[in-house]
């Protein structure tokens, strides 16, 4: 079964398939399988997810904006383009000071 939001072999712009939503987060699947999921995210300015840890290692991707990362309790600041793994146990929060857009990335295993 397919759980994509995302047509199959169709070109698409990740920062085009995902507005901003005002003082609020938006998030997208883009592929939810049991091995992995891929969704696309949009966080207004000012917002932030708290410090939480997951099982599995995750990858950000910035696709728009600025975001802050802070994984066990060291920052760091990407723009577009960057990327960064989030390890699995390790707590880690992310926030908006802008406006920004992010590919986030995880595979189960």
């Amino acid at each position: 079964m397919d759980k994509s939001i995302f047509e199959h072999s169709n070109v698409f712009r990740f920062p085009e398939k995902v507005e901003y939503s005002s003082e609020g987060i938006i998030s997208k699947r883009v592929i939810d399988r049991p091995v992995g999921t891929v969704t696309l995210f949009s966080f207004d300015q000012g917002q932030r997810l708290s410090t939480h840890s997951a099982p599995y290692d995750a990858m950000l991707q910035v696709i728009e904006g600025t975001a802050e990362v802070i994984i066990n309790e060291m920052p760091f600041v990407l723009t577009v383009g960057e990327a960064i793994i989030m390890p699995a146990g390790i707590p880690h929060a992310v926030n908006a000071p802008e406006k920004f857009k992010m590919v986030l990335t995880m595979i189960k295993g």
